[in-house]
């Protein structure tokens, strides 16, 4: 996975501020990125639970996608057509039907 984020956790709990005369107080700073990590490791958790529902969701696809291929094998085995060319069978069969009967009842 590629990394699109530019801090870990590890490196926000290890960052060190240099100290100033009229710097920030280190207690605020603190408490602040204790909020970003818990942040940070929410996100990690979101995209690790995602990425198994993923692998889950594409397992079950190609699971799908296997029993349609054996299905499709066992209808022509069997000598059935797919529900499509029998619908397109019985259009053709009708426009013929209609033609015939036209033709003889003229």
């Amino acid at each position: 996975m590629e990394k699109r984020y530019k801090l870990t956790v590890e490196e926000i709990l290890d960052k060190q501020f240099n100290v100033d005369f009229k710097g920030y107080s280190s207690v605020e700073v603190d408490e602040f990125l204790d909020l970003v990590m818990a942040d940070y490791q929410q996100y990690n958790e979101a995209i690790a639970e995602l990425g198994s529902h993923l692998n889950e969701y594409e397992r079950q696809i190609n699971a799908l996608k296997a029993k349609i291929v054996e299905l499709e094998g066992k209808n022509a085995v069997n000598g059935e057509l797919p529900q499509g060319s029998q619908v397109d069978i019985l259009k053709r069969l009708s426009r013929l039907e209609n033609e015939v009967f036209k033709k003889s009842n003229q």
